[in-house]
C-alpha cells in the first residue's frame, strides 16, 4: 500500500520525530493536540493539525481525525494508546493503517502475565513472580510489586520486607488504576545489582525477523530509565548472540510484525538473563540504535505497515561505534527527581556533529503536569563509548536553558563519573554513586559568572539609555561612588561593584579588571583578569541565564529599593509541584517525628509521599483528599519541636 498522509497519534518529541523521517519517505503529516499543546513546537511544524476535545486517549475522535484530514495510516508513537490493543483493532476496522504489531499480540504483550506465560513456552528464562499479591512465598525479598498492564515504571514499587508488602501493593494499585484502568498487580523477583538490557527486534508481515543487537538501560530513577546505550559494556558476543536468539524465538512465537524491543535483566555477577517484558511500539531510546546500526527504524515501521519486506537478513546487520542517550526532564534530581514546571526561558543547544538533539519543546515552552516531564532526547555518537560520553555530557553542559529545574548537570556528571567510564552501570547505580544534583561551582566560578552577568547589565543599561548612551555604564567625570549590582544565586546573594576606566576598562570589586570586547541583547564577549568568555545571555524579569564554560548559571537581580513585605511562615509543608492530594494522614494535634509520611499528593500519574521534615506536632491541615494544589501550597503547618527535647528523643533512639 501507498501510504501519502501518516496522522500521529501523540504529541511532543515523538510526534516531531516521526515527522522527521516521514516527510523524507514523501508523506504528510498530520497532528492531534489538546488545549494546553496549542502553541507547542509539534502543531506549528505538522501539515495540518486537528484539535481534540477528549484529549490523547480518545481514540474514536482521533480516528476521526485521520479520516477528515485523508491520512491513511496511524502512528502511535510511545505512550497513551501506542499499546492500547482496542484502538489498534479500531483504526484497522476503519480502514486505516496501524504502524504496529498487530491487535492481538499488543492485547498479549501488554498483560504482563499473558507475556511471561509466552515468554515461558518459547524457553525463555523468567523470574521467580506471584500471581497473586499477597502470596510472597516462591518470591523472597526484595521483590517488585507490579502492574499487571504498567510501564514506563508506573505502578512498581520495590519491597524489602513482608512489613511493607501491604502499603506497596495499595499504591501501585492505586497508580495503575489511573495509569492505565487496570489495577491488577503481581509480585516479582528483584535483582538490585542486575543490568537492564533490551533486544530491538525488526519483523515483516511475510516472515522476515531480525534483531539490532542491544540497549542498556540500567542507570534509572523510579525506575524509569534516564540514560541509555548501545553497545552494553556487559555484553560479549556470546551473550548478545543468546540473548538474541530468545527474543527472536518469543518474537516469532507471537508472530511478531513491526518494530518492537524484548527487556532482559541480566545477572550482574553470573551473567544469567531472564524475561521482563515485551514492549509492542517504538521504545523512547530508539535512536541509540539508530546510531549504531545506521537503520531509520520509524522508515521501518512506517515500510512494514505499508506491506513491504525488510529486504535484508541478520547477517547483514552491522555495529559501528558507540552511542548513548540521556533523558532531559523537568524534575529536581535534589528533590528526589520531582517533577518541576514553570516555563522554559531558553532553551538553545550548541551545535556539535556529534550530537543530536529530539526535542518537543523550545524557549517560551511551558512545563505543566498534564504530561510527561521529559523535555528533549540527547544522543551522542562516537567511536568508543568514551567518546560518545564525553560529547554528550558536554552537549549538555553548553545547553542554555532556564527557567525550569531540569535534571541536566545530575547527567553530565553520571556521564563523567567514574563508575560510569568504567562501564559500572548497574541499576542501582544512582543510590551506590550518588552522582551530583547540580553544576561543579566553586565560589570563584560563581564570582567570576556574577561579574560577567554585571557586565552584560551595563552592556544593556546603555543600550537602552536615552541620553549619552554611548558612555560606558559607570564611567564618571569625577570621584563618585562605584556602580553596584546585586545578584542573588540559591541562598547566596553576590555584589559586584564597577568603575570605568580611560582605557576602555572597567575596574571591578575595586581590584579586579574586565574589557567588555562585543556585546549585544543575547551575546557578551568578556575579559575577566585575563580570562576571556563567550556566551549566550537571556534576560526576563529579574531572571538572568548566564552561560559559562560551567554551564547557564541562573542569576536573580536583585531590585534596588524592596517594597516592605510579609514574612513567610515556617513550619510549613508545602506543594513540590502540582497535583491532587490522594491521602491526609495526620490530623491536628498529631505529634509526628522526621520522615513520617503526612500527606499522599498525586502528579503525573504517580504518587509522592510528603514527609515530614522533623519532628513536631500537627497544628494546621489545610487540604483534604481529592483537592487539587498548586505548586508551592501550603498543605498543613507544623509546629517544630523544642530542640532540647528533640535533641534528646534523637539519642534516645540511638
Amino acid at each position: 500500500m501507498n501510504i501519502t498522509t501518516v496522522l500521529v497519534a501523540n504529541r511532543g518529541e515523538i510526534a516531531g520525530r516521526v515527522f522527521r523521517t516521514a516527510r523524507s519517505m514523501g508523506m504528510r503529516c498530520v497532528a492531534v493536540y489538546v488545549d494546553a499543546d496549542a502553541d507547542s513546537p509539534f502543531v506549528a511544524n505538522a501539515d495540518e493539525a486537528v484539535r481534540l476535545t477528549g484529549g490523547y486517549l480518545d481514540g474514536a475522535e482521533i480516528i476521526a481525525a485521520a479520516l477528515a484530514t485523508g491520512a491513511e495510516a496511524v502512528h502511535p508513537g510511545y505512550g497513551f494508546l501506542a499499546e492500547n490493543a482496542d484502538f489498534a483493532a479500531a483504526v484497522e476496522a476503519a480502514g486505516l493503517v496501524w504502524v504496529g504489531p498487530s491487535p492481538e499480540v499488543i492485547g498479549t504483550m501488554g498483560d504482563k502475565l499473558a507475556a511471561k506465560g509466552a515468554a515461558v513456552e518459547a524457553g525463555v528464562p523468567t523470574l521467580p513472580s506471584s500471581d497473586d499479591p499477597a502470596d510472597d512465598s516462591q518470591v523472597g525479598y526484595p521483590l517488585l510489586v507490579k502492574a499487571v498492564a504498567g510501564g514506563g515504571g508506573k505502578g512498581m514499587h520495590v519491597v524489602d520486607s513482608p512489613d511493607g508488602l501491604a502499603e506497596a501493593v495499595a499504591s501501585a494499585r492505586r497508580e495503575a488504576t489511573r495509569a492505565f484502568g487496570d489495577d491488577r498487580v503481581f509480585l516479582e523477583r528483584y535483582m538490585p545489582r542486575s543490568r537492564h538490557i533490551e533486544i530491538q527486534v525488526l519483523g515483516d508481515s511475510h516472515g522476515n525477523l531480525v534483531h539490532l543487537g542491544e540497549r542498556e538501560c540500567s542507570i534509572q530513577r523510579r525506575h524509569q530509565k534516564i540514560i541509555e546505550e548501545s553497545p552494553s559494556t556487559a555484553v560479549d558476543r556470546d551473550l548478545r548472540a543468546a540473548m538474541g536468539d530468545a527474543a527472536l524465538r518469543l518474537a516469532r512465537g507471537i508472530g511478531y510484525r513491526s518494530a518492537g524491543t524484548v527487556e532482559f535483566l541480566v545477572d550482574d555477577k553470573t551473567r544469567e538473563f531472564f524475561f521482563l517484558e515485551v514492549n509492542t511500539r517504538l521504545q523512547v531510546e530508539h535512536p541509540v540504535t539508530e546510531e549504531v546500526t545506521g537503520i531509520d527504524l520509524v522508515r521501518e515501521q512506517l515500510r512494514i505497515a505499508a506491506g513491504e519486506p525488510l529486504g535484508y537478513g541478520q547477517d547483514d546487520i552491522t555495529f559501528t561505534g558507540h552511542a548513548i542517550e540521556a533523558r532531559l526532564y523537568a524534575e529536581d534530581p535534589s528533590a528526589g527527581f520531582l517533577p518541576a514546571t514553570g516555563t522554559l526561558v531558553a532553551f538553545d543547544p550548541a551545535d556539535s556533529p556529534a550530537v543530536r538533539w529530539d526535542s518537543g519543546v523550545e524557549a517560551g515552552s511551558h512545563v505543566g503536569v498534564d504530561f510527561d516531564p521529559m523535555l528533549a532526547k540527547v544522543i551522542a555518537h562516537g567511536p568508543t563509548r568514551t567518546e560518545a560520553a564525553g560529547c554528550l555530557a558536554l552537549a549538555l553542559e553548553r545547553l542554555h536553558t532556564g527557567g525550569v529545574t531540569t535534571n541536566r548537570h545530575f547527567l553530565a556528571a553520571t556521564l563523567r563519573h567514574d563508575a560510569f567510564l568504567s562501564g559500572d552501570t548497574t541499576t542501582d547505580f544512582i543510590e551506590r554513586h550518588a552522582p551530583s544534583p547540580g553544576p561543579a561551582l566553586g565560589d570563584d566560578d560563581l564570582d567570576r559568572a556574577a561579574v560577567v552577568a554585571a557586565m552584560w547589565l551595563q552592556g544593556r543599561n546603555r543600550a537602552d539609555a536615552g541620553v549619552l548612551g554611548g558612555l560606558r555604564s559607570g564611567w564618571r567625570n569625577a570621584r563618585l561612588p562605584d556602580q553596584q549590582v546585586s545578584l542573588s544565586h540559591g541562598d547566596r546573594v553576590i555584589d559586584v561593584s564597577y568603575r570605568s576606566e580611560r582605557d576602555d576598562t572597567f575596574t571591578v570589586n575595586d581590584s579586579g579588571r574586565a574589557r567588555v570586547h562585543r556585546w549585544s541583547p543575547t551575546h557578551i564577549d568578556v575579559e575577566v583578569d585575563g580570562r576571556r568568555t563567550v556566551g549566550r545571555v537571556t534576560s526576563a524579569g529579574a531572571l538572568l541565564l548566564v552561560q559559562t564554560p560551567r554551564g547557564t548559571i541562573e542569576f536573580g537581580v536583585v531590585p534596588r529599593f524592596v517594597l516592605p513585605g510579609v514574612e513567610e511562615p515556617t513550619g510549613g509543608l508545602t506543594a513540590p509541584m502540582p497535583g491532587v492530594v490522594l491521602d491526609v494522614r495526620v490530623a491536628v494535634g498529631d505529634v509526628v517525628t522526621a520522615g513520617r509520611t503526612l500527606i499522599v499528593l498525586e502528579a503525573m500519574k504517580m504518587e509522592h509521599h510528603m514527609d515530614a521534615p522533623f519532628d513536631g506536632t500537627v497544628s494546621e491541615v489545610l487540604v483534604v483528599a481529592g483537592q487539587q494544589v498548586d505548586n508551592g501550597a501550603v498543605l498543613m503547618m507544623i509546629e517544630p519541636a523544642d530542640a532540647d527535647t528533640a535533641a534528646g528523643e534523637r539519642e534516645a533512639r540511638g
